[in-house]
């Protein structure tokens, strides 16, 4: 049997139970005309999400995409520097000693993988410095993931390219021209290469990079085009910056410019946050309601385990549902 068939025959209780809930519930929202819009958090592009995530964005089950800024870089270091990656199986018994072994390799460790800083950050920061500089020259200005969509049309990445990028998302996500928010960028590899390379003098300014309130600013603008004639879901991997800066856009439309417009139409987010702890990434759906995010009649999902786990399964369940036999 196929996955989604495993995973409905399987999947009866629990957080397993609300995965067939969330997958299905995807399914059924996208049925009816409306779009979804991904968060992804935690460092899921060195864990290879891309492998899953990119063909949901060839298939257009994915609409538009806020993540960390290290979650875009991170993939395109996996794109032309995967074949130096270091497996760490036994990350957990590392001594200090060995941690320090490994970063004066030049390997930085991510669990149980290290990302080779010549071979990834280094050739990425070169070609993104042409760009930069470009862009420094002729007073033009773009987001982040603006510049990753130049590097990638412009073909100045082919040469270093390590795997197949089919298994790139980003590259998917450019193939779509979906726009792709990095709140808090400067948070960072690149980010801290700018500001490093801007204090050393090799540019004037960071004038040519939008900052994060211009991308809240453009986010009001892509949402209220894409909900004009249906509504859009909100899938959240993980917590922090890439989920609760999107979320916030429906209050700031309603309560700040005062202007109507319709709630998150569906929410699901994958967590390992704990609620108690006072903390907004542990916070259960319903307390969204309160701050005008979704409404009483949004149909909502928390699923409690490891989104690398999960996040494939139910990427592949929506997927394999183009197939279904009616």
């Amino acid at each position: 049997m196929d996955i989604r068939q495993f995973i409905k025959n399987n999947f009866k209780h629990f957080n397993a139970a609300v995965l067939v809930d969330a997958a299905e519930g995807w399914v059924q929202y996208l049925k009816k005309g409306n779009k979804m819009f991904l968060a992804m958090a935690g460092a899921l592009s060195t864990g290879e999400i891309g492998i899953s995530l990119a063909e949901m964005i060839r298939k257009d089950k994915i609409h538009g995409i806020c993540c960390t800024g290290a979650n875009l870089e991170e993939d395109i270091f996996n794109l032309i520097a995967h074949k130096s990656y270091k497996k760490v199986p036994h990350y957990r018994y590392l001594t200090p000693e060995q941690e320090l072994k490994l970063k004066n390799s030049h390997l930085n460790r991510v669990t149980d993988v290290c990302i080779p800083e010549e071979e990834a950050f280094r050739k990425l920061e070169k070609e993104l410095h042409i760009v930069w500089k470009k862009a420094e020259k002729q007073q033009e200005r773009y987001f982040p993931y603006e510049f990753i969509y130049q590097l990638i049309r412009n073909g100045q990445l082919e040469q270093y390219y390590e795997i197949d990028p089919k298994n790139s998302w980003a590259a998917a996500a450019c193939g779509k021209n979906l726009p792709i928010f990095t709140p808090g960028w400067e948070d960072s590899t690149l980010g801290n290469v700018l500001v490093a390379e801007t204090r050393m003098g090799r540019f004037k300014h960071f004038n040519f990079l939008k900052n994060g309130l211009e991308q809240m600013d453009y986010l009001i603008d892509w949402y209220l085009k894409n909900t004009k004639n249906g509504s859009v879901g909100f899938f959240q991997i993980g917590g922090g910056i890439a989920g609760d800066f999107p979320i916030c856009v429906v209050p700031l439309i309603r309560q700040d410019l005062k202007k109507e417009c319709k709630h998150w139409g569906y929410f699901c987010q994958i967590s390992d946050s704990t609620t108690s702890y006072g903390s907004y990434s542990g916070a259960a759906p319903n307390e969204k309601i309160t701050w005008d995010k979704l409404g009483i009649d949004t149909p909502r999902f928390i699923i409690e385990s490891d989104a690398s786990i999960v996040a494939p399964l139910i990427f592949q369940y929506v997927l394999e549902s183009d197939t279904e036999l009616i």
